[in-house]
């Protein structure tokens, strides 16, 4: 069972749909915090750092665009005008990135931090990728590893108005080719639909992830086995990874925004290696 979630699931923010055209540029106008015409919304601090609840008629997860004016993927963007600052957030959509899901779902710890640098495998077109980039900020790096070229397309035009994204089009079961452009990582993300994600992403960490560091994974569990309850191939997954040198601590459905997916947060060996 997942966790309680901390935030609306009703959320017409949130509609399972697909992008409409009308959506792309459309921001919620705020001033001093209020909507105009009376409706009040507040934006407050989450507990996760660089996440943040915009709390109104409707409530959701966003964070404070590193671009001021763009949006990503058509969410919807919150304008604060205080004085004379203006602030702008991004709706963070739990079905379209399963991180917001996470977050959604109660999550206890995300381990990204400004300035972090993170290495996000199954970086897709850079939906979940644009929200981290908020969060890590202009001090942090996120090298975003993809392996189709459509998707790759996207994620370079993505990296063009980010300055802290770096986009690398290639497979992330071959980390020895792309590794002349990273440095060690803070944290790895993995996001591969794939039966050997776990075998993967250890090969990524044992090249980048530094001692001590964290992960994440997700785990679709039809393409693991799609024969098997969700629950038993989750548990095996963790066993994977545990063989792997990873530490997980926390597991986490993604219900009701994703089926049969789950997310595992941890660490990476925390012993110390002579040379």
């Amino acid at each position: 069972m997942n966790k309680k979630h901390f935030l609306k699931n009703t959320n017409p923010l949130f509609e399972k749909s697909k992008k409409k055209k009308q959506d792309v540029n459309k921001i919620i106008q705020v001033s001093n915090k209020k909507f105009k015409g009376g409706s009040k919304l507040i934006i407050q601090q989450h507990r996760h750092q660089g996440v943040f609840v915009a709390r109104g008629k409707e409530d959701a997860i966003c964070t404070k665009n590193m671009v001021f004016g763009e949006s990503v993927y058509g969410e919807k963007r919150i304008l604060i005008k205080e004085k004379d600052q203006k602030s702008e957030f991004r709706i963070w959509n739990p079905f379209r990135s399963k991180l917001s899901a996470a977050i959604l779902g109660g999550i206890d710890d995300i381990y990204l931090k400004p300035g972090m640098k993170v290495l996000y495998l199954g970086a897709a077109s850079g939906t979940t990728v644009s929200h981290i980039s908020d969060i890590i900020g202009i001090d942090g790096t996120i090298y975003a590893v993809e392996f189709s070229h459509r998707s790759g397309r996207d994620l370079l035009n993505l990296a063009k108005k980010r300055q802290n994204i770096i986009p690398i089009i290639e497979d992330a079961r071959h980390p020895q080719k792309y590794r002349m452009f990273l440095t060690m990582v803070d944290l790895i993300f993995s996001d591969i639909a794939q039966p050997d994600q776990a075998r993967i992403m250890s090969i990524n960490a044992n090249h980048f992830l530094r001692s001590g560091g964290f992960f994440i994974i997700t785990i679709k569990a039809s393409c693991i086995d799609s024969t098997s309850e969700p629950s038993l191939i989750f548990s095996k997954e963790v066993q994977k990874l545990q063989k792997e040198n990873f530490k997980p601590i926390e597991q986490i459905t993604l219900e009701p925004y994703e089926r049969d997916h789950a997310m595992v947060f941890g660490k990476f060996r925390t012993q110390k290696f002579s040379n």
